[in-house]
């Protein structure tokens, strides 16, 4: 991830504003708030600028995913070429069911939460949304879980732990 960022980065830089680079990171699947955050400190953006910032940015698409996974799943599972990314987003739903549905709320919270490879916020609307989970209780536990990883990668990108302490 940091070497997509890197490019990212550095191809964005000249064209538009760092601020907008780190919330444009912010929005992508996959980088999330964990990619804007190391985008707004190889930019030198001010630390709760950027936390802003990517909170922003990456809350931003997730109603929108909560709303429309399902339909763009049925739709993409129609036509030939597109049938194995929606067999891929049925597989990652699956995959996470059990621990989801298990532990409810705090489930979602904590996979979207701690920034581990193929979690996040968009996954988790993902999950959530196929798993047609109540958007009264989805969104909370995806807002929680964006708050808890700000928390881990600003201590990783921005080392806040060691200016508190």
């Amino acid at each position: 991830m940091d070497s997509l960022v890197n490019v990212l980065t550095e191809n964005m830089r000249g064209i538009l504003s760092r601020e907008s680079v780190v919330f444009i990171i912010s929005m992508m699947p996959v980088l999330e708030l964990r990619g804007g955050l190391l985008a707004a400190s190889l930019l030198d953006v001010e630390y709760l600028k950027a936390l802003m910032i990517c909170i922003i940015g990456n809350l931003l698409p997730i109603p929108f995913v909560l709303l429309f996974i399902e339909k763009i799943v049925i739709l993409l599972e129609k036509f030939g070429p597109t049938k194995k990314i929606a067999m891929l987003l049925r597989r990652k739903v699956e995959k996470n069911q059990a621990a989801i549905e298990k532990y409810d709320f705090w489930g979602l919270t904590l996979f979207v939460g701690i920034p581990l490879p193929g979690t996040g916020a968009w996954t988790g609307s993902l999950v959530a949304g196929l798993l047609h989970m109540p958007r009264r209780k989805s969104v909370p536990a995806i807002l929680t879980g964006i708050l808890m990883a700000s928390v881990i990668m600003s201590i990783v990108s921005y080392g806040v732990l060691g200016k508190i302490i």
